[in-house]
């Protein structure tokens, strides 16, 4: 992995991470939903980071997301390991194993089953190895399979009728062509307004913050969804824009300093014609207020 791939994943890998401790129950659900069914969320918990020694790297890493719940079958406590990878690593089931191996050695004797789970959250599909096998000629010495979720190999439509948080929040890193791209962001607004009615505000804003680091922002698409969204849905318009970190960057301030361009007073004229007071919307998208009322 070069240098400038591991600066551009640190803010990813932190937000992913932030995610899945915050939606664990509505990522497992998700993705894996019998092993869902399965599980006693009312006795989760997150250990400690742990730290194993990576052999194959020859380095200790920290395993950052380590959770233990009840699972059913059992009547027990299991380690659950979530393992995000954004790029490609020819020894990652290798580590894999060793990481298991060591939850393992450790943990044994209170959990009776370890689950891994690698999440592949490269822009590029491919089929991702899940398997470490080890044999000679009539003998199987060894076969490692952990769970993986590959993103981009997700159909987008499955998910878009779903109210869970991680379908809206990982929407834009699933499979769809550059003509659905439009469609996509669309219909990750209409399911982030369902949530609304669901989730606190700082939820919706990790929601919200992780799914802007997947869409590549086009400002004349963006005001046109905007616009439509506002028609349709007038009391969420100033809701949106609160929350939407890309359009709040839509150049404003060159709008003061150059004038502000037309789909920009559209705009602001339809959230003040839909009872918004030239205070909040002056708020919401961060311009003066005597600009905001000179549009009145």
């Amino acid at each position: 992995m070069t240098r400038e791939a591991i600066e551009i994943s640190i803010p990813h890998d932190e937000a992913f991470k932030k995610l899945l401790e915050t939606f664990y129950q509505e990522f497992i659900d998700l993705f894996f939903p019998e092993l869902g069914d399965m599980l006693d969320y009312s006795e989760t918990r997150f250990l400690m980071q742990e730290l194993l020694v990576d052999i194959v790297g020859e380095e200790a890493r920290e395993l950052d997301l380590l959770l233990e719940t009840r699972y059913k079958g059992l009547d027990g406590y299991i380690l659950i390991h979530l393992e995000p990878q954004s790029y490609k690593d020819h020894e990652f089931r290798d580590r894999m194993f060793i990481y298991f191996s060591r939850l393992f050695e450790r943990y044994r004797k209170d959990h009776k089953l370890i689950i891994p789970i690698a999440i592949f959250t490269s822009d590029e599909v491919r089929e991702e190895q899940d398997t470490l096998e080890m044999s000679i000629p009539e003998h199987n010495i060894l076969r490692f399979q952990f769970l993986k979720v590959e993103l981009r190999k997700q159909n987008w439509r499955r998910f878009i009728d779903s109210d869970n948080a991680v379908a809206a929040a990982l929407l834009a890193k699933m499979g769809y062509t550059t003509r659905e791209a439009r469609e996509v962001r669309r219909e990750f607004l209409r399911m982030f307004m369902k949530l609304r009615a669901q989730l606190d505000q700082g939820r919706l804003a990790l929601i919200m913050s992780v799914a802007d680091l997947y869409f590549k922002p086009d400002r004349v698409q963006d005001e046109e969804i905007l616009r439509e969204l506002i028609d349709h849905y007038p009391e969420e318009g100033e809701a949106i824009m609160e929350l939407m970190p890309a359009w709040k960057r839509w150049g404003y301030e060159e709008g003061i300093a150059e004038g502000m361009e037309k789909g920009q007073a559209e705009i602001i004229r339809k959230l003040l014609l839909n009872g918004f007071t030239p205070e909040a919307v002056s708020k919401a998208v961060d311009l003066p207020l005597d600009e905001i009322k000179k549009l009145m």
